[in-house]
Order: structure tokens, then C-alpha cells, then sequence
């Protein structure tokens, strides 16, 4: 579904655990974003797509800039808001009287610490008004040497509104107290910006199970958010769950998703017969439409590979249709792990992921012939 998306010039932006769309991104030639030790996850919010800052743009970082900087349970004052604006206007203000300066954190934290709070002490700026020493100690860790000092001085993959395929893989950090909320403002700043600037053009956002920890990190507001008003943007929000009470355990996730989902798709419920009943309330499934979905892959033909599938739109439409994908498309999305080695083998082998899903795929079929 999402590579047809994709096919037909839709924007996707995909929020996952567990590197399910690793291998699609690397076939479309996408930008994927995940974490490790040796090579941490990075971005750039400072750097600018269209070479201005537009008042988007500048809310953007200082909704980071503050996450960052305040607790949770801490709110920021008036003067606080208007200094951070100042700072950030003075900051690419500077920027474009010097072209050899990079925009990145590391650059903004210097023009703070160098020419913006030499200019506050000069104004008679109070700590009480705005406490800059303290908001460039708490911020240090994202400088130069810092613990995180990688995350916002990124230096590729940068032009996010233009990229029209991008994966977020949050596995190795879904527990993490410091980058899963900084990264889950990053991707709903990405999509909002996506779903007002790119007119015209359809925007996806899916997330799978990484909802989940997304809900933790304060995200359930923006997810309610954007299935309300995505559909305005000619946009569509997806969200993908192995356990409907993992929705409705959120009451914020349940109204916003259910109440605002005219498209339900399921795969085989066979696992859940004896409480599909709950389901059925739940999702608001008529008893055709139960009958429909017990009926899955209950006699399929023996000659062909294919698996059912239910979608049903609004209570108007529901029908069961069977769905088979090639075998290098099968290649290509395989999540077995024995599978993917042997996928990135050949990739490396052959060159690209293209040549190598090819040349797997001609001998899989020439060992069964």
C-alpha cells in the first residue's frame, strides 16, 4: 500500500519499531533515521528548505528549543517566548551576513552565547525575564563534545519537506528519556510543515507500533490533532496496531483514531474468535461485516500464494479482497531476519538493493524449477 502510495507521488512519512520498512527505503531511495552507538540518529532543524525563515519555520524550532529546555510540568513566560524569537531572528539574521557559518545547533548556541547575551546584558535584560545563562547550561549537552551533541547537527539528509520518502525507526529508542521526545516533536513539526506547504500533493503519514511510545512522550494531543484535520490537506493519517486494546487503553488515542477512521483494514482475526465481539463494538463492524472478516483465508485456493484481506470505508463499502505480492516485492518487504541478511547480502553483493532483490529472487525461483 505504501509503495503504491509512493508510486503515485504521495509524500510518506513512516514512524516504526522494529525496521519493517527498511528494505522499501533503501529500494525508493528514501532517507531512514534510527539509532545506534556507532552511528546516532541526526537532523537539522536549523537548516532552512527554501532559504527563508517563515514564521512556520521559527515556531517550529522554538517549540523544540523549549522542549528542550523546560521540563515538562514547567511552563515559559511571555519574555521568555519573545527572547527565544529574537535570539532566533538575530541568529539567521547573522547567518546571512556570513555565508561560511553552517546552520546547525552548534553555530546557534555560539551566536548565544557570543553575540545575543552580550546584547541582552547590554539591554538590561533580567534573569527573571529571561535566564540565558541557564538556557544555554541546560542546552550544552546538544553542543560541540556534549552527550548530544550529534542530534541537531546533522549535516546530510536535510531537506526533509522536499524528500518524499521518510522512515523513522524508533526500536532503540522507544525508552529513551531524552531522544524519543525530541524526536517525536521533530516528525510532527516535519509532517505539519508537509501537509501546509506542499499543495497539491498527497501527504501519508503511518505510524505502526511506535505509536505507542509516541503516546508516552505527550504525543496523544498532536495525534488527535492530525486525524481531525489531516484530510484537509489532502493528507491521511495511518495508524497500525497488532492489539486494538493497545488503542483503546489511551482515551484521547481511542476517540481520535476510531471516531475519525472512515477506513478500517484487517488482516487475518482468527487469533481473536472468541473476543471479536468486543472488537466489533469497538470498531463499529455491522455483522456482515463480521461475518466477512471470520470468513478469511477459511478456503483459499491451493494453487495460488495469496493472504485476504478486510477493508471496509465508512459501513458503506466492506468487501474481502486477497492480496499476493512478487516474490522481489516479498524480498524487498521481508521483516524474517535469516531473509534480510540474505536480502543485504546480495544487495552488497550486486550493488544496490534493485540488483541484488533480482538476482536472489531469479535463483529462488530457478532452485524451485
Amino acid at each position: 500500500m505504501i509503495r503504491s502510495y509512493y508510486e503515485h507521488g504521495a509524500h510518506c512519512v513512516l514512524v516504526d519499531v522494529g525496521h519493517s520498512y527498511k528494505g522499501l527505503c533503501d529500494l525508493v531511495g528514501g532517507y531512514y533515521f534510527t539509532y545506534s552507538e556507532r552511528d546516532p540518529i541526526k537532523f537539522n532543524p536549523f537548516f532552512l528548505e527554501d532559504d527563508t525563515l517563515d514564521t512556520e519555520k521559527k515556531e517550529s524550532i522554538k517549540t523544540l528549543l523549549l522542549a528542550l529546555w523546560k521540563k515538562d510540568d514547567e511552563t515559559f513566560t511571555r519574555s521568555e517566548y519573545v527572547s527565544l524569537s529574537n535570539a532566533l531572528q538575530g541568529y539567521f539574521d547573522h547567518l546571512a551576513t556570513h555565508s561560511e557559518l553552517f546552520p546547525c545547533f552548534n553555530t546557534f548556541y555560539e551566536y548565544c552565547k557570543e553575540i545575543f547575551l552580550p546584547a541582552l546584558r547590554k539591554e538590561g535584560i533580567k534573569d527573571k525575564d529571561f535566564d540565558i545563562d541557564n538556557f544555554l547550561y541546560v542546552l550544552r549537552p546538544y553542543y560541540k563534545s556534549g552527550e548530544f551533541d550529534y542530534l541537531l547537527n546533522a549535516t546530510e539528509n536535510l531537506d526533509l519537506l522536499h524528500q518524499p520518502f521518510i522512515v523513522f525507526e524508533l526500536d532503540n529508542i522507544k525508552d529513551h528519556g531524552i531522544l524519543l521526545p525530541t524526536i517525536t516533536i521533530i516528525v510532527s513539526q516535519l509532517f505539519i510543515n508537509k501537509m501546509r506547504k506542499l499543495k497539491g500533493i498527497r501527504k501519508i503519514i503511518l505510524i505502526e507500533e511506535a505509536w505507542k511510545a509516541i503516546a508516552r512522550a505527550g504525543m496523544a494531543e498532536y495525534i488527535k490533532y492530525l486525524f481531525k484535520t489531516v484530510r484537509k490537506h489532502f493528507g491521511e493519517a495511518i495508524v497500525v496496531t497488532q492489539e486494538v486494546d493497545d488503542i483503546i487503553s489511551s482515551p484521547v488515542i481511542k476517540d481520535a483514531i476510531i471516531n475519525n477512521s472512515d477506513c478500517k483494514i484487517l488482516l487475518d482475526q482468527t487469533k481473536y474468535i472468541n473476543k471479536f465481539d468486543r472488537i466489533q463494538e469497538l470498531l463499529g463492524l455491522t455483522d456482515k461485516e463480521k461475518t466477512l472478516i471470520m470468513s478469511m483465508n477459511k478456503a483459499n485456493d491451493p494453487t495460488k500464494k495469496y493472504k485476504e484481506v478486510f477493508i471496509g470505508l465508512g459501513g458503506v463499502l466492506s468487501k474481502v479482497y486477497r492480496t499476493e505480492v512478487s516474490l522481489e516485492e516479498y524480498l524487498t518487504y521481508t521483516t524474517e531476519e535469516k531473509e534480510k541478511m540474505k536480502v543485504q547480502e546480495y544487495a552488497r553483493r550486486y550493488g544496490s538493493i534493485q540488483k541484488g532483490v533480482a538476482m536472489l529472487a531469479s535463483e529462488i525461483r530457478g532452485a524451485v524449477a
